[in-house]
């Protein structure tokens, strides 16, 4: 169903070649999980296989790669799209509406579908998924783990012969993962040919056919789940296979307000169109230490860290940093937060830059070393003179991530931080994040992610705290 044979790929403008000598073939009904460190290729990957290399990027393609048994050189990218379903990373970069039940619809529309099977096969599959109670919001209110419903709900609201998954659990909580998995159970006893490029491996057991190790843009290794043993895990830098859940093994915090780094007391929120608060007279302390957040999706802990950033207003409420009350237009200056979608924290020329700034913005001096120092600890050294927007979705975390440690605040937010990361980098994130902590600092990590809470949290807020 999905074949590439002999297939070599550069980019515009690249003298490097972000894939080289690829041969890999995928069978109706065979599930093959793509992985390996941040920027090996796995994305470009999924460009060829749904065409959008080289036919929208542009580019250098050597080779044939061939889906439903049609060579994607012969066909344009919409002849494609009709036989490979794809969800990228970052879910809303697909969609073409405004509103969840809009874009839902909009599929089976275009194909000139009766009204009455649009509306049947849109709450079938918003109930399947799990996301028929936002059906009539905006997707711009939804969380991050409901658009990747979203996302997965559209492309399979009609059957696809083929179907890639981009990072599909990066954003979703473990409940919605082991779902995600069963879906996929049965979209492969249907004959779907699935290619999942994922750094989180455990969920994928007894699901994954094969699993193919990228390095450098090439395959380095091919083998059953069962092989990938603690070897290649080690040697390629990848996550572990087999994970234990550590949720209700950490500490409830029961911090006063005016005695954590920072504080929130009698704190009301709502968003405009739903009446329903999100948070309704809700005080805590955040101590010094890592602080796991969690909760399923949608229960409001982005919503919380755009409060405690002054990102999005409170209805009501006191804010205390160290104990003294502060009004929450001051907070964004004394309390940092590395945001999901990485995309809009990068605004300079180059990587080296983007550090630079928050350095000055902390008024660091010596700026020059410190930001060598930084880019060696979060493995960015060699990526300095690059354009920021032309890195991986995990070297683009690890550099928000490096301008968050630059600008020295007492409390620092990360919303889940490690969720495009492979095993060697998530290690590393723990431990800047330990080494934080040892200075005192309050580090509030939103995560799904239960290899960084074995690592890294002893503490847990856990939501709704109504």
């Amino acid at each position: 169903m999905i074949s590439l044979k002999n297939v070599s790929y550069s980019y515009p403008f690249s003298k490097e070649k972000a894939l080289k000598n690829i041969d890999l073939e995928v069978k109706p009904g065979e599930v093959v999980l793509c992985t390996g460190a941040s920027g090996c290729g796995k994305s470009t990957l999924i460009r060829l296989i749904n065409g959008l290399c080289p036919h929208f990027f542009g580019g250098t393609l050597e080779g044939t790669v061939k889906v439903n048994n049609r060579n994607n050189a012969e066909r344009e990218i919409h002849e494609i799209s009709s036989d490979v379903g794809t969800l990228f990373q970052e879910p809303e970069n697909q969609f073409f509406a405004l509103g969840v039940k809009d874009e839902l619809s909009f599929g089976l529309q275009v194909k000139g579908r009766q009204e009455e099977e649009i509306e049947q096969r849109v709450m079938e599959r918003s109930r399947y998924y799990g996301i028929e109670k936002v059906l009539d919001s905006s997707i711009h209110e939804l969380s991050q783990g409901q658009k990747q419903k979203l996302g997965l709900a559209s492309i399979t609201i009609e059957p696809v012969k083929c179907l890639i998954l981009d990072e599909p659990t990066a954003n979703l909580d473990p409940e919605s993962t082991i779902e995600l998995a069963e879906e996929i159970k049965k979209l492969k006893a249907q004959g779907t040919a699935i290619v999942i490029v994922d750094h989180r491996l455990y969920w994928l057991k007894g699901v994954a056919d094969r699993v193919v190790v990228f390095e450098k843009g090439e395959i380095r290794e091919e083998c059953t789940f069962e092989e990938l043993d603690e070897v290649k895990i080690q040697a390629y830098g990848l996550r572990q296979t087999t994970i234990s859940d550590k949720r209700s093994e950490l500490e409830e915090v029961s911090c006063e307000p005016e005695k954590g780094l920072l504080g929130f007391k009698d704190l009301t929120f709502s968003y405009n169109k739903n009446p329903e608060p999100i948070f309704e007279h809700v005080s805590l302390g955040l101590p010094q230490g890592i602080i796991a957040l969690i909760g399923n999706n949608g229960v409001g802990k982005t919503t919380l860290a755009r409060i405690l950033t002054g990102l999005n207003k409170a209805g009501s409420g006191e804010f205390f940093i160290k104990g003294e009350k502060q009004s929450q237009s001051k907070l964004i200056k004394k309390v940092a937060i590395v945001l999901q979608n990485a995309d809009y924290q990068l605004h300079m020329k180059t990587v080296f830059k983007e550090v630079m700034v928050s350095l000055e913005v902390s008024g660091c001096k010596g700026g020059e070393e410190a930001a060598k120092q930084l880019l060696q600890m979060f493995n960015l050294q060699d990526l300095a003179d690059r354009h920021p927007q032309s890195l991986s979705g995990g070297q683009k975390q690890r550099l928000v991530i490096a301008c968050a440690f630059a600008k020295n605040p007492d409390v620092i937010i990360l919303d889940e931080p490690t969720s495009g990361l492979d095993g060697l980098n998530m290690k590393r994130i723990a431990e800047g994040l330990r080494m934080l902590a040892g200075k005192g600092k309050s580090i509030i990590v939103i995560t799904h992610d239960l290899e960084l809470m074995e690592l890294c949290c002893k503490q847990a807020i856990r939501l709704p705290l109504n």
